[in-house]
């Protein structure tokens, strides 16, 4: 199923740095701790959002996708 983007270019570019920090800090800062991998979790979500550019959240919310 594709879906339309509703993702400006900044953000997607925002969100895959932030995710993958995310997954860092969760893996690394945090080890071997529940909420490392909790955190480590929703990094790996907010990196597949920001590479594909459709967000279900943003979606349901109803923001529209960018010009």
């Amino acid at each position: 199923m594709l879906y339309r983007k509703n993702l400006p270019g900044w953000e997607r570019a925002l969100r895959t740095v932030a995710g993958a920090l995310m997954i860092a800090c969760g893996l690394l800062a945090l080890k071997g701790m529940p909420l490392g991998y909790l955190v480590a979790c929703v990094g790996v979500v907010t990196l597949i959002t920001g590479f594909v550019g459709y967000c279900p959240a943003c979606a349901f919310a109803g923001r529209k996708p960018p010009a």
